[in-house]
């Protein structure tokens, strides 16, 4: 019997080939359970092709490791054929390993399976020899090689199964089963090569298939570059695969901050009108399908501008965060509060009975109106609350919003601090005010206005000496509007500050027209607003004004009332001592219905006061009212102010007026306000009377 021997480097090489196509199998098996579809596929035939070179290598290299006393060679074809059953095994065992599941008895007949294959492929690559005679097999190492070949199979496939996640330490874990692995494989295929027999005289019949030296070398070299490949290409589709779920994760965070940001109001994080919208169609649809009712309340927070402006943005942001949060605690979980701008929140309350509502509402406007401590500052605010119902308010979630807001305008004008429930005159009301908005808009653009003048007449001896110049819009379709129609509006929508800057342009030009006619003794009187009072602008639109027209300064008297006056008193004496440096006549209207405060009376560069209509009105019948005036009266000529009385109305009023001390008149019994023509023809008739 010939007896063979081994090349220890080749020995070590073949183990090392053995381990190394484990920890690839295992890498291999990792790649396949994390994807899904076609690209499964590929790193199934791609794992199985790398295994399988790699089992099969590990066998060719160990048979290379032995030497016969003869010269030895491998047949192609049957050499090709157990590379084929080696690559096939290992895609039977990847396949079996990617399942979801791996039961015992599942298990066992892989292993069979694949144990069949590695030792088809280790008894075939001896068969590639050709030896003559036959090789004889030792029955017991052969059936021991049987058992190692299933035995390895089975713990290749379980452990294989165990570490295709990416669990901690994954890779470590792959290591040492890939010893183990490799250690097995190797410990079946010398099994099965000491199971061999080579009889005396033995001979090699596949010498002219693969032989010659460096055939080992050639192996190993292109089994390592194959597996090496295959290695690296998973570690690299693994690196790849977790920098894709780090940006899928992170893409998922970002679409759900963007989610929140766009359904939600980024200072208080409640909803905002986008999901409001939402919620109410839902409510709406509950309705429908299970009956009930619902109502929307829309919360304006009285009050909150003034914090602002006192101590900031950032003061009246904290304020409304700690408004929400007071809402969102006394919120139920079936209710929804929102945020839609400003200081404006809705809640959508689920109601029992309408009458609900009334609760609901009294309940939000007294949880407003406690103390809110807010950066060691302790904040008043109350809140006016509209509301709407459903079903009943409205069709649509636009439209309840609608009559929701509606209704709290009417809440506020009713005073503040209160709630008050839709009714369909409102929305009329709105529609009007919005039109009449329109129209004021496109008025200011067109200049649909006009100036009536409503002469002064000197107390003592009746002579004209000027006019107020008062304010009239000639509609296109309802005519002739009064300043109470229009003014509130226009000073809510900052459309005042155009329209009192054309006034004061057009009385300074008319009184121009009057002072050229030899009326250089007149005063033309405009009244200004309070927000046109807070213009920066102010002081140099009545110097443009009075520069353009040519026109002394003396001959303009503005007119301011005492609240405006007051409200802000140093702010006031700025503006109002510019006024006066430049010649300007002031006086304060109204006088008496304010403030009356004597200390900054006094301090105010005013020429004149003039007396509240309210007090002239009821001066025959209230002896009150009589003695306020006399109190004005005394007061002003005490600080050297001209005292003007308007409303005069009655000879009675006249004469007591005049008896008192007032110096100059002004009233519906002296003459109506009138467009500048009617007024001047008025004014010389008039004068020709006296004459005669």
């Amino acid at each position: 019997m010939l007896i063979g021997s081994y090349s220890p480097a080749l020995v070590l090489i073949s183990l090392f080939v053995a381990v190394l196509a484990s920890y690839t199998a295992l890498d291999m098996t990792g790649r396949i359970a994390t994807t899904q579809g076609r690209a499964a596929h590929w790193w199934m035939a791609g794992g199985s092709l790398a295994m399988g070179i790699g089992v099969w290598s590990m066998h060719f290299i160990g048979m290379l490791a032995f030497t016969l006393p003869v010269e030895l060679g491998y047949d192609v074809s049957i050499t090709a054929l157990s590379l084929l059953t080696a690559i096939l095994s290992c895609g039977f065992a990847l396949w079996l390993v990617s399942q979801p599941q791996l039961p015992a008895w599942q298990l066992a007949f892989g292993a069979l399976i694949m144990g069949a294959g590695i030792s088809a492929m280790h008894y075939t690559g001896m068969a590639a020899l050709r030896m003559q005679p036959g090789i004889d097999y030792d029955p017991s190492l052969f059936g021991a090689s049987l058992v190692i070949a299933v035995g390895a199979s089975a713990a290749a496939l379980w452990i294989a199964f165990r570490l295709r996640q990416n669990i901690p330490h994954v890779r470590l874990a792959r290591a040492g089963a890939a010893v183990v692995m490799g250690l097995a494989i190797v410990g079946m295929h010398y099994t099965g090569m000491a199971a061999a027999r080579f009889s005396d005289g033995s001979f090699c019949g596949a010498l002219d298939g693969l032989s010659g030296k460096g055939l080992d070398n050639l192996v190993l070299i292109t089994t390592l570059a194959v597996l090496a490949i295959a290695l690296l290409t998973s570690i690299l589709d693994a690196r790849l695969e977790a920098r894709t779920a780090e940006l899928a994760q992170s893409l998922t965070l970002a679409n759900r901050e963007l989610t929140q940001l766009a359904l939600h109001d980024p200072l208080t994080e409640l909803p905002n009108r986008v999901l409001l919208a939402d919620r109410i169609d839902q409510a709406m649809h509950r309705v429908h399908e299970q009956g009930g009712c619902f109502a929307l309340m829309f919360i304006d927070l009285d009050g909150f501008k003034p914090v602002n402006d006192a101590f900031g943005h950032h003061m009246g942001d904290l304020l409304l965060r700690d408004v929400a949060q007071r809402l969102r605690e006394d919120l139920r979980s079936q209710d929804t509060l929102a945020r839609i701008g400003g200081d404006e929140f809705v809640l959508l309350v689920q109601l029992a009975e309408p009458d609900d509502a009334l609760r609901l509402a009294a309940r939000q406007v007294g949880l407003i109106g406690r103390t809110f401590r807010v950066a060691d500052h302790d904040l008043q605010i109350s809140a006016s609350v509209g509301i709407a119902l459903y079903p009943g308010n409205g069709q649509s979630a636009e439209e309840l919003l609608m009559n929701a807001d509606a209704a709290m305008y009417h809440a506020k004008g009713a005073g503040k601090n209160g709630y008050s429930f839709f009714d369909a005159s409102m929305n009329s009301n709105a529609r009007k005010q919005l039109q009449l908005l329109q129209d004021l808009r496109i008025a200011v653009e067109q200049r649909q206005f006009s100036l009536h003048y409503q002469p002064k007449f000197d107390a003592a001896n009746g002579r004209p000496v000027g006019a107020e110049a008062l304010l009239r819009w000639t509609h296109p379709t309802q005519g002739l509007l009064m300043p109470d129609t229009f003014i509130d509006l226009a000073e809510k929508t900052g459309l005042i500050i155009p329209i009192g800057e054309w006034v004061l342009n057009e009385a300074c030009r008319q009184m121009r027209e009057w002072y050229v006619l030899g009326y250089t003794d007149w005063r033309i009187a405009v009244n200004l607003s309070a927000l046109q009072f807070c213009h920066v602008g102010l002081v140099q639109s009545v110097a443009t004004a009075l520069e353009i027209h040519h026109l002394p300064a003396n001959s303009l008297t503005l007119e301011i009332t005492e609240t405006t006056a007051m409200s802000d008193a140093d702010a006031s004496m700025t503006v109002l001592q510019e006024l006066s440096d430049m010649g300007v006549d002031l006086s304060i209207d109204d006088f008496g219905t304010g403030y009356s405060s004597l200390m900054y009376l006094k301090r105010l560069p005013a020429n004149e006061l003039k007396i509240d209509r309210g007090f002239v009105r009821d001066l025959e019948h209230d002896s009150d009212d009589a003695a306020i005036v006399s109190a004005i009266v005394a007061l002003g000529q005490a600080l050297g102010l001209r005292i003007v009385a308007e409303g005069v109305e009655t000879d009675v009023q006249q004469d007591f007026l005049t008896q008192l001390g007032c110096d100059s008149l002004q009233g519906y019994l002296l003459g109506h306000p009138l467009p500048a023509e009617r007024f001047l023809h008025d004014i010389r008739q008039a004068q020709r009377l006296a004459l005669a």
